[in-house]
């Protein structure tokens, strides 16, 4: 009886005490959370409840399996996974606490500042840190659960003998790995593209979705994502509309014959943009900036908020001045001219004619077509 009892105490009662204990913390952070809603900290820290109890459940079973005395002939085993365990446990509670206190600290910030690219930056710098300390928290524990092993050990001593040499392969190696992980740092401190900045990379334009130490990913408007090495972002030149102010001015140009009505355009765009609502009311302009023998070309200018109103805006403007010129000014919108061009006084056709000398009847009844050919 006593066998059966002494490991079913044992066993049963790390448990019921991890859960117990879980349970009490969850219920002090929940009525903590409550009193203090202001401080986010409370209820990020509930997410430490599984990994807590993990680790107090492999700490009691580790401490007390040879009370139970079972299975002696495989206690080292047992005993060695749940070291295994523990030493994983841990790790796993350390970044969720870490993430618990980085996400406080960035949405305290984001509520104190109103600044969208000050936030986006703390925020990119955040994501950073806390890849950073999770993969610091990984690797120790990777290195401790080895040196639990009386191998990995023994091999130490040969290890660091060759340290220096194993060191200049693994950096000629990890080259660029090494490379992109410096230049997400200096990407994340440096403030040179953030999370949510728009860019134009390679002639498309996106949306920074993600920022991790080694590539970045770009979302573009139509819903695509380019991924690409960091490095990339401190050796190449690129395009960042959100820094040092997210404001834009954009442009639509017109094609139009000579003849349009330019000065009524101007009043005709002050109206399309009074009645858009991404126009933030800042500038708006219409000149002519170009002619050929047959068109000019007139310029639009507008002002937006942001990269996406300004998009709106342009494309406002184009459809709208478009269709009024189609309606009110069809002789301002491009053709082709096919009259005869006007010679000076004077000038003989190869033909002998004078082409100042009216046409009789019977010369334009030939150059007219008949009706119903061709």
């Amino acid at each position: 009886m006593e066998n059966v009892l002494r490991p079913l105490i044992v066993i049963g009662g790390s448990l019921v005490l991890t859960l117990l204990v879980g349970w009490l913390v969850d219920l002090l952070l929940r009525r903590a959370d409550q009193r203090h809603p202001q401080v986010p900290l409370w209820g990020l820290l509930r997410r430490c409840r599984l990994p807590l109890q993990f680790v107090m459940c492999a700490a009691m079973l580790r401490g007390s399996y040879d009370q139970a005395e079972l299975t002696k002939e495989h206690s080292a085993g047992v005993g060695q996974i749940l070291t295994l365990v523990l030493i994983g446990s841990t790790a796993w509670l350390l970044v969720r606490i870490a993430t618990a206190i980085v996400d406080s600290s960035y949405s305290r910030y984001a509520n104190a500042h109103r600044d969208p690219a000050r936030v986006r930056r703390v925020r990119t710098q955040v994501a950073l840190i806390q890849r950073v300390v999770a993969a610091i928290v990984g690797v120790v524990a990777v290195a401790a659960m080895l040196l639990t092993f009386p191998a990995m050990r023994a091999a130490g001593a040969s290890l660091l003998a060759s340290a220096g040499i194993l060191g200049i392969v693994a950096g000629v190696a990890a080259q660029s790995t090494l490379a992109n992980m410096f230049a997400g740092f200096q990407i994340a401190f440096g403030d040179m593209v953030r999370l949510g900045d728009t860019v134009v990379v390679n002639g498309e334009w996106g949306t920074v979705d993600e920022i991790t130490l080694t590539f970045l990913t770009v979302r573009t408007w139509d819903e695509r994502r380019f991924t690409m090495p960091v490095s990339y972002f401190t050796s190449q030149p690129f395009e960042n509309w959100s820094r040092g102010g997210v404001q834009m001015t954009g442009t639509v140009f017109f094609h139009l014959d000579h003849s349009a009505p330019v000065e009524e355009m101007r009043a005709k765009l002050r109206d399309i943009l009074r009645e858009c609502p991404a126009w933030d009311g800042r500038d708006y302009g219409l000149a002519v900036t170009d002619s050929t023998p047959s068109t000019m070309e007139v310029r639009a200018l507008v002002t937006a908020k942001d990269a996406d109103d300004v998009w709106t805006v342009r494309v406002t403007v184009r459809e709208q001045m478009l269709r009024w010129l189609t309606n009110h000014h069809p002789y301002a919108l491009p053709r082709v001219n096919t009259a005869d061009a006007i010679l000076r006084p004077g000038t003989v056709h190869a033909n002998g004619n004078d082409p100042q000398r009216p046409r009789t009847a019977r010369s334009r009844a030939v150059e007219t077509p008949r009706a119903g050919r061709g």
